[in-house]
């Protein structure tokens, strides 16, 4: 497909006076083109440590992965924030569609990217995945030996909430046959039809009864605060059948084998801080940790510069990038 990519600044967040941006691409092992921003600190000399940004799950570079890689860049990082296959600025067909293994593909292809990046130093970089991206980060890092440190932030595991439900409430057999029985129906439907259906964005018009975590991602991809034209959760959403690889195939099966440093960070009310608790107690080794921010909601994470724990990570980066 022919990638169309916009050359005016168009992020939910302005353009820092402290760094340099540039959009550029890269192409994973599936032969798919990603797009991502690059920043760079100003006047910056020498090869620089590097990170690879991706997620929240829905979402676009211009939006939380955007706002985290300028961040970084700000503290002296060479950063890149990635659209993942079938998204926002990013080759890929059919559009919308979700894959455990491309898009864990995805950051690896990114380091990739940065291995032979000029402005990179290859033997210092490291990953951050936001929500549904920090399981593929984490699943990333399971599998590539090239990243040195691993950023979480909010992470969901989206094989276990796709195969199991929210905090496990559907974890057996019948609801999952029954949940594979409407997914394949669907299926034969798209086929026949030629297109794929969409499971729609975040809910809109928000009904007053809606979970508090549904109202919170209102607040964020529906509003003027993060709502951007390229973005799923701001509009018509994934493919129905996207779920039916992540039922089938778990990520982060061999977590329990990283030797890199990982730190996930989740906010304590977050309604998908399990995913983290659960996700730590599985690492082995000393340079693991968990952070738990007081009193801090999903999003909060996604966006609130005086929530985000950006003192920890840029430590724990300067620690373990090396």
């Amino acid at each position: 497909m022919e990638l169309k990519i916009t050359t005016k600044w168009d992020k939910v967040f302005p353009l820092s006076k402290k760094v340099e941006h540039k959009k550029i691409t890269f192409h994973n092992r599936y032969g798919i083109t990603l797009v991502a921003d690059q920043y760079s600190p100003k006047n910056a000399s020498g090869k620089l440590p590097a990170i690879a940004v991706c997620g929240p799950f829905g979402a676009v570079k211009e939006q939380s992965s955007g706002l985290y890689a300028q961040t970084l860049a700000e503290r002296g990082f060479l950063t890149i924030a990635f659209d993942p296959s079938f998204t926002g600025e990013s080759g890929g067909e059919p559009r919308y569609v979700a894959s455990p293994d491309i898009n864990t593909e995805d950051f690896c292809a990114a380091v990739d990217y940065l291995s032979t990046c000029p402005e990179a130093d290859p033997n210092k970089i490291g990953i951050l995945g936001i929500c549904g991206w920090g399981g593929m980060a984490l699943n990333a890092a399971c599998i590539d030996t090239r990243i040195k440190a691993t950023v979480t932030s909010t992470m969901y595991d989206m094989s276990r909430v796709n195969a199991n439900g929210y905090f496990d409430a559907n974890n057996n057999a019948a609801d999952r046959y029954a949940l594979k029985q409407k997914l394949n129906a669907q299926r034969t439907i798209d086929y026949k039809k030629n297109k794929y259906a969409l499971a729609g964005g975040v809910v809109d018009p928000l009904l007053a009864d809606a979970p508090f975590f549904v109202k919170d991602y209102y607040d964020y991809y529906k509003t003027k605060r993060g709502y951007h034209k390229r973005s799923l959760n701001s509009n018509k959403g994934w493919n129905v059948t996207s779920a039916l690889s992540f039922i089938n195939m778990p990520i982060c099966t061999y977590s329990n084998e990283i030797k890199s440093a990982v730190m996930l960070v989740h906010g304590e009310k977050a309604h998908s801080c399990y995913f983290s608790r659960d996700a730590f107690k599985k690492l082995k080794g000393k340079n693991k940790q968990l952070v738990i921010i007081p009193n801090a909601v999903h999003t909060d994470l996604y966006d609130r510069l005086d929530i985000i724990p950006f003192d920890k990570i840029v430590d724990f980066y300067n620690k373990n990038l090396k």
